[in-house]
């Protein structure tokens, strides 16, 4: 680091901190023109162009005492290329906007870049540009963008007969999160599954390459997140208790909390799994699991095992 660590961002600079955070941001083959003037230039060499962004704000989707730097960097990269891996695409640039304290230490800056660029390494994403502005808390805007080969799997495209699959963990954030927020720090797993998820980025283009009927990402909840597959495909979905994997971990957090460990995982996001509708005679891509089935549009638009859920389908923001 090219200044001493007490320094501040009133101390670096707008400009120094670009400059020190853009060190950590490898340019890939599709960028054209990256960080450095008045916007980015990228090709796409075949398919179509896939565009999600994210907001996270401190206090209310990440707490500095909870997490390190490098972690938010993480989770912050993540949840934006979870959504282009839940269209069948991978993402391949990311912009990063960030509004910050100037007495915030210029090192907690560097060192969320230096997280968020591990992530984006992880699919080969390139941070191509962003803009960075003062502010009272900080706040993190992320624009994820990416290519499919083929036609993006949507949210409206699951049938009557179709199987519910689910590739990834769910409900270890959720857990890590309430063990948090009682104010401990284990088991260890669960907290290092909150700070920093492990999306299963190829799973969504494998599974639209098996032909995936539509797909999602488990960002706020997993019944909450069938639910949008129902609404937007007009049709019913049972979730199958039985076909759920509860980790022991979860069971001991859920016993010490007074929780139920079931509830982490159909009420739990931010593990950023990612949840599909299969057609009933499709071969599942490795690492996927069928949990439910999609059925015929009226009554309750998501059950589970046949039955009205009465608990938390998921985190809401208003």
């Amino acid at each position: 680091m090219a200044f001493p660590r007490d320094t501040t961002l009133a101390d670096i600079g707008e400009f120094g901190l670009i400059t020190e955070m853009t060190k950590h941001f490898a340019q890939g083959e599709q960028v054209l023109v990256g960080p450095g003037d008045d916007a980015a230039l990228v090709r796409v060499k075949q398919g179509h162009v896939v565009v999600s962004t994210d907001l996270l704000v401190e206090g209310r989707h990440f707490r500095r005492d909870w997490a390190e730097a490098s972690h938010i960097g993480h989770r912050a990269a993540g949840q934006n290329l979870a959504d282009i891996a839940a269209m069948g695409g991978v993402a391949h640039s990311m912009t990063l906007g960030l509004a910050l304290p100037s007495d915030l230490p210029a090192e907690w800056a560097v060192d969320f870049a230096e997280g968020f660029a591990a992530e984006c390494a992880l699919v080969g994403a390139s941070v191509i540009g962003g803009d960075i502005t003062g502010a009272d808390q900080i706040v993190i805007s992320v624009t994820a963008i990416g290519a499919v080969a083929q036609a993006p799997v949507l949210r409206s495209g699951a049938e009557p007969g179709d199987v519910l699959a689910l590739c990834g963990r769910q409900g270890w954030a959720a857990a890590g999160l309430a063990i948090l927020k009682r104010g401990f720090r284990s088991p260890r797993v669960l907290v290092d599954a909150y700070r920093r998820p492990q999306p299963p980025y190829a799973a969504g283009p494998a599974a639209a390459a098996a032909g995936a009927s539509a797909l999602i990402d488990v960002s706020d909840g997993l019944l909450s997140e069938a639910r949008h597959i129902a609404d937007a495909s007009e049709v019913s979905i049972d979730v199958h208790t039985a076909a759920l994997t509860v980790p022991d971990e979860l069971n001991a957090v859920a016993s010490a909390t007074g929780a139920d460990a079931l509830a982490f995982v159909l009420g739990g996001g931010e593990d950023h799994s990612l949840l599909a509708a299969f057609p009933p005679d499709v071969e599942l891509p490795e690492g996927w699991t069928v949990i439910g089935t999609i059925g015929e549009p009226g009554g309750e638009p998501v059950t589970v095992d046949g039955e009205v859920y009465e608990g938390p389908t998921g985190w809401t923001h208003f």
